[in-house]
């Protein structure tokens, strides 16, 4: 067995690029530095796909720290041949440690890393040389993701060493399967001093056989034993694919178990569309995360808000709600845009969500060319409400591909095109103007939204709702009580359970105002301090008794609030019925349009009607009838609504008593 060994890199006299060089090519990228891991890797993956594959690429990040079984090869192996100067090569103090941490960025469904391993060979397959000789070649997969080659940089920028060990399995020309195994740092350029004096070096080293006159990797079973000994995941025997081992990882002074939940969430964030099923066709990636072993899940973006927005949006996209976007002058077809609007509440920002410059409100295009791969969310104009957002997808077309990648920068997250000349600037400046038409049109009042994309669960209306509503999207509140003076059922009820009696605007508010206390009804006798009306009436069928009942109403609690409940929002507000005894409750729903005035109970022309979804109890039970009977007391019960979009939603809940049997 040949034994591996490291090989630094001289400088020869027609001279060669310092390590450094090389690593600050992917320049000062805006997000950090495990996205760009995550996203760098993964097209690498996509781009190393094998057409016509059955099943979908498998990407997967392992973190971990190597077992005290292997930690002793680790030191033997790859200590051999290392330069001596701890600051010329780190990974010497790093391997010198107790624990030695490590991150494995894996592929499988992919072609591995195949061709020749010399970059002095001629052949149309390179992906050996190019990832691990040479730098900076231009992509060679048709609308690839990839352009400039650098996304490789991201690995030893990421290790504290400038160290990866790359781990791949490919296809021979001769129809078998051959695994390679070598080392590669990338530090700092140097001199050293040796017996014939000082020597430059660059910097870039390799590990594996040094028999030749350039490093080769192990191949073969010297590869499969080395892979043995450091404690390595084994290749199938069929299987193909390509290991990265990131040695002693930078985390962003995340622990390794917040940097495995980040690097799942990120993989949503940035490659969703990898993620979804469309058109009976199953997803085209597969993605796992783990941390010593536990696997931490990577969020379903089709479940996951606001993600499901972008999802729909995507579907709008490449379906027949789709836009077709053109540049006029040239003319030229640029791609197609998708957009979803909702009813929302505000979100709650993750480290992933912010990265990508998405905090409480959605208001954003996702950009992709036609590889698929999320190139940046480019923010719109905001919706007037924080209770509304948008999500939408604009895709290039293929005809287009070339245009856009030259407009992005290596780290393949914006297009940028005044870094092009004209036509093909003109091009991307009218892809931006052509999304915010879009999105002015959107929302406008001729705007629409996707049925029953806002579900919104609202308890009991309350008397406080300047807080929610504004601007084309929003809630009012309304509340009405049984008629003052009387506990009885109305006569001459209609079928929604009784006239519509319009009370004074002391008893029932409309969307823009109210009173803001929140806690009762004024203006009907009740003292303002009490929970309910002091006064006493007798109903019609007790009259006679010697018992006062007290006359139903509405207590409600708190002011109302949207809640996420899976992949809808809902808005709620709780409420109790403190007068004791049998009541009947009815939501009496209407909108309000913007700029208008007064309530329609019929659905304007362009607007919806707001909707019950149903009546919840305090065990959290959902009741789907228009009407509900409640015992009195201080049980809590929310009324959930599905408001209308485009307008404001207006609620009266009504009471009144049950007659006794």
């Amino acid at each position: 067995m040949t034994a591996p060994r490291w090989f630094s890199q001289p400088y020869p006299p027609e001279g060669a690029s310092a390590a450094e060089g090389i690593r600050n090519q992917l320049g000062r990228p805006e997000l950090d530095l495990l996205t760009i891991l995550v996203r760098e890797s993964a097209q690498n993956s996509w781009d190393a796909r094998i057409p016509d594959h059955p099943d979908p690429v498998g990407y997967r990040i392992d973190l971990s720290t190597v077992s005290p079984a292997h930690a002793g090869a680790w030191r033997e192996l790859l200590l051999a041949g290392a330069p001596s100067q701890r600051e010329h090569f780190p990974l010497r103090e790093t391997l010198r440690r107790g624990s030695i941490p490590i991150m494995a960025v894996s592929d499988r469904g992919t072609r591995g890393l195949g061709g020749p391993t010399r970059a002095d060979s001629f052949a149309v397959e390179r992906d050996f040389v190019s990832f691990i000789r040479n730098i900076g070649e231009p992509r060679d997969t048709a609308l690839g993701g990839g352009t400039y080659g650098f996304g490789k940089g991201i690995f030893y920028v990421l290790s504290n060493t400038g160290t990866i060990l790359v781990h791949s399995r490919c296809r021979t020309a001769q129809g078998g399967y051959e695994t390679r195994l070598i080392g590669c740092t990338l530090w700092k350029s140097y001199g050293a001093e040796e017996a014939n004096g000082q020597r430059r070096y660059t910097g870039r080293h390799w590990w594996g056989d040094n028999s030749s006159d350039v490093v080769e990797p192990l191949t073969g079973r010297e590869a499969d034993s080395a892979v043995r000994s450091l404690g390595l995941r084994p290749f199938g025997a069929e299987e193909t694919g390509t290991t990265v081992v990131v040695i002693d990882p930078a985390l962003d002074g995340l622990t390794p178990s917040g940097a495995a939940d980040y690097l799942a969430d990120t993989i949503a964030w940035h490659l969703w569309p990898k993620m979804i099923s469309t058109n009976g066709r199953p997803a085209a990636m597969r993605f796992s995360v783990s941390c010593d072993g536990d696997n931490r899940p990577v969020p379903d973006p089709r479940e996951t808000r606001p993600l499901n927005m972008f999802v729909a949006a995507y579907e709008r996209m490449t379906g027949s709600d789709g836009n077709r976007l053109y540049c006029k002058s040239p003319k030229r077809f640029l791609g197609r845009l998708g957009l979803e609007k909702r009813i929302m509440p505000p979100l709650e920002p993750s480290r992933a969500s912010r990265m990508v410059g998405i905090e409480d409100i959605v208001h954003h295009v996702c950009l992709m060319r036609p590889a698929e791969l999320v190139v940046t969310y480019r923010p719109g104009p905001k919706p007037p409400s924080v209770n509304q957002g948008y999500a939408g997808v604009f895709r290039a077309d293929e005809s287009m591909d070339e245009v856009y990648a030259k407009a992005e920068p290596p780290t393949h997250d914006a297009w940028n095109p005044q870094s092009l000349e004209r036509p093909e600037s003109t091009f991307v400046h009218s892809t931006f103007r052509r999304i915010t038409e879009a999105l002015e049109s959107l929302l406008s009042l001729g705007g629409t939204a996707r049925s029953g994309s806002s579900n919104v669960a609202l308890g009991a209306a309350s008397s406080f709702f300047s807080g929610l509503v504004g601007g084309t999207w929003g809630i009012g509140g309304a509340t009405a009580y049984a008629k003052p003076g009387t506990t009885a059922p109305r006569r001459g009820s209609k079928e929604d359970g009784g006239d519509r009696h319009r009370e004074s605007p002391s008893t029932e508010r409309s969307a823009s105002g109210g009173n803001p206390t929140g806690a009762t009804s004024a203006g009907d006798g009740a003292d303002a301090d009490s929970q309910y009306g002091s006064d006493h009436h007798l109903s019609p069928e007790a009259q006679g008794t010697s018992t006062p009942r007290r006359r139903p109403r509405v207590q409600y609690v708190g002011n109302p609030y949207y809640e996420d409940r899976g992949t809808v929002s809902l808005l709620v507000q709780d409420f109790r019925l403190p007068a004791p005894g049998l009541q009947q409750v009815r939501a009496d729903l209407a909108v309000t349009l913007p700029g208008t005035s007064g309530r329609e109970t019929d659905p304007p022309i362009g607007a919806g009607m707001p909707e019950l979804f149903g009546w919840e109890d305090g065990d959290g039970h959902v009741h789907e009838s228009a009407t509900i009977r409640i015992e009195g007391g201080e049980p809590l019960w929310r009324v959930l609504v599905l408001p209308a979009p485009d307008t404001m939603t207006e609620i009266a809940i009504k009471v009144e008593a049950v007659k006794p049997s």
